[in-house]
């Protein structure tokens, strides 16, 4: 290849760049300043009607109506009483007008909870400048790096610790956020980001529970629960009519750790609060892990509940072994055609 193709591929190659960052940046910004002029909005209307205490809870209510049906997900209550309380905090469009461009929503739905104005503009400034990730973001508010660098008297041993966390978030990144993924009304599941091998083992596993013939019925896949601060994908959801519970199953291809593990607890402990029934047993999480060398299954039940499923659960659910033995081949299947194919 000469130096002058080369040269010729560089700009086609910058130029997409360039478009994609822009593309990223517009989508961003518009975002962010749409969601607060819905918030100015429904300030202004609560004010018209201030003379009925529940006037703004009903224009609320009815505004999610409206907008889940026109527009899709993202648009729930509790949603847009976050586009409100933005409003509120940063009700002065001149002076936040240039961070709204340079941050994304999720950034600002991060500080909501941060009730000092000057914290809250500090990590937002610091964001903006130096290119911080949601995700460092919320690793240093939920540190207190405002606080430790405040009292410490080595500010720069304190600074010195975010030097691995920096890095600019690239074009791409937009793809992966579920709040932009809703705001285009786009699908917000995992098929953006994970790999082939997993989506193939996913595939195989719903299959092979309902195939089990122990009562296991389809619920969802990659099911988008929200926290107040997070977004998470359960792979597949079950319910088991013999047993009466759910059943949730999460596939990791990487090492197993415990941030999986307490992740899968929370699931169960989320399902149990949001969907469980009076008359369900409380829910189960069943944790994969497809290491290279090794494949390992954890079963998850809470609030006191192991005897319960040591006596009863087990015989209706897929044993370690069957498992193993059903990852194992389906990987083998995967690596044999993905091997003919490239």
């Amino acid at each position: 290849m000469t130096n002058l193709t080369q040269s010729y591929i560089g700009e086609i190659k910058h130029i997409l760049t360039m478009a994609r960052q822009q593309a990223y940046s517009a989508i961003n910004s518009a975002m962010v300043e749409a969601y607060w002029r819905i918030g100015e909005r429904i300030v202004q209307e609560e004010q018209f009607g201030k003379e009925r205490a529940d006037y703004g809870k009903e224009i609320i209510k009815q505004l999610s109506i409206e907008l889940t049906r026109e527009f899709g997900k993202g648009f729930g209550e509790r949603n847009i009483r976050n586009f409100r309380q933005f409003y509120l905090m940063f009700s002065d469009l001149k002076i936040w007008k240039t961070l709204f461009s340079k941050l994304s929503w999720s950034h600002f739905h991060r500080v909501l909870k941060i009730q000092n104005e000057k914290v809250r503009h500090y990590y937002l400034t610091e964001a903006a400048e130096n290119h911080w990730s949601i995700k460092t973001l919320d690793r240093n508010i939920s540190t207190l790096y405002y606080d430790r660098l405040l009292a410490s008297k080595n500010k720069e041993l304190v600074k010195q610790e975010m030097q691995p966390q920096l890095g600019k978030p690239k074009p791409s990144d937009f793809i992966k956020n579920p709040m932009v993924l809703e705001f285009l009304n786009l699908p917000t599941n995992k098929a953006y980001t994970e790999a082939e091998l997993e989506t193939a083992l996913i595939d195989d596993l719903q299959q092979f529970m309902l195939e089990l013939g122990k009562g296991f019925a389809f619920v969802a896949r990659q099911q988008h629960i929200r926290t107040e601060s997070s977004d998470f994908f359960i792979d597949l959801v079950f319910y088991n009519y013999i047993l009466k519970c759910f059943v949730l199953v999460e596939l990791k291809t990487n090492k197993l750790t415990h941030q999986d593990i307490g992740q899968l607890d929370m699931y169960v402990r989320m399902y149990d609060d949001l969907r469980k029934q009076p008359n369900d047993n409380p829910t189960i999480g069943l944790l994969l892990c497809t290491e290279t060398d090794s494949i390992v299954a954890k079963y998850s039940v809470l609030n006191g509940n192991e005897q319960l499923f040591a006596s009863k659960y087990i015989h209706y659910l897929p044993s370690e072994e069957e498992l193993v033995q059903e990852i194992e081949q389906q990987k083998l299947l995967f690596e044999q055609q993905f091997g003919a194919e490239h």
